[in-house]
């Protein structure tokens, strides 16, 4: 995959630029710059200033913090089909994070000043960002819902419905297969809990029918697994 012209589908596939019209969606293609970066690249850390945001095509870059104490604490890893480093360059504010590439990553560099300046001639595509940013806010809300209102198993129940939505969409199938690049560690960091507690989740989830693994695919019953995610109060 290289910097060939994509169309206006490929663009609005990124959330951030779902509601921009078609001849603002032109305007964000003239100024985005193809990029490639090797595994293990650190792309940039928190406190730098953002100067530009990242759509990601293909590969997978974590987002992590350094603790006080030394230890690196994994938030997220993004892949095909994201957005990173947006935030900075709309609010102003330092990178909050470390932005490190996984696997050899390859995506498109918008600088801030060229996006700001489509914002400002656009106000179709500002009330876009709004909704976009709207949107973040409430995913975020539910992320720490999550962790605070629900037992470990559900947690992971809803991580993995939430990996599948990423993929199919709400309409979720009867069943579908799953394939994580994440280590249970890595799971781990994103629910909030310690791997061995993740390691006996899975278990517990697979003796419950909700999830089968087998040669590095995880086959997923989405109806036990939204029982698990969404117990009875009962």
């Amino acid at each position: 995959m290289n910097e060939i012209n994509r169309s206006a589908a490929f663009w609005r596939s990124f959330p951030i630029f779902e509601g921009f019209g078609k001849e603002t969606i032109a305007e964000i293609a003239a100024i985005a710059t193809w990029r490639r970066w090797p595994a293990g690249t650190v792309i940039f850390q928190r406190g730098d200033e953002g100067t530009y945001l990242i759509v990601l095509v293909d590969g997978r870059i974590k987002l992590s913090l350094i603790t006080p104490q030394g230890k690196e604490l994994s938030l997220r890893q993004l892949e095909a089909g994201s957005i990173l480093g947006e935030m900075a360059i709309l609010d102003g504010q330092p990178r909050s994070a470390d932005a490190t590439a996984v696997v050899a990553t390859e995506g498109y560099v918008i600088s801030k000043r060229d996006f700001l300046e489509i914002l400002t001639r656009n106000p179709t595509a500002s009330q876009a960002i709004i909704h976009y940013l709207c949107t973040k806010l409430r995913e975020t809300t539910e992320q720490l819902e999550t962790i605070a209102l629900y037992d470990l198993e559900a947690r992971v129940a809803r991580f993995f419905l939430a990996t599948l939505r990423n993929i199919h969409g709400d309409d979720l199938p009867d069943s579908a297969n799953l394939q994580l690049s994440l280590s249970q560690t890595e799971i781990a960091s994103i629910v909030g809990a310690s791997r061995p507690k993740i390691n006996r989740s899975i278990l517990s989830l697979e003796e419950a029918g909700a999830i089968r693994r087998k040669d590095g695919i995880i086959q997923c019953n989405i109806g036990r697994l939204q029982g698990i995610a969404e117990p009875d109060d009962d």
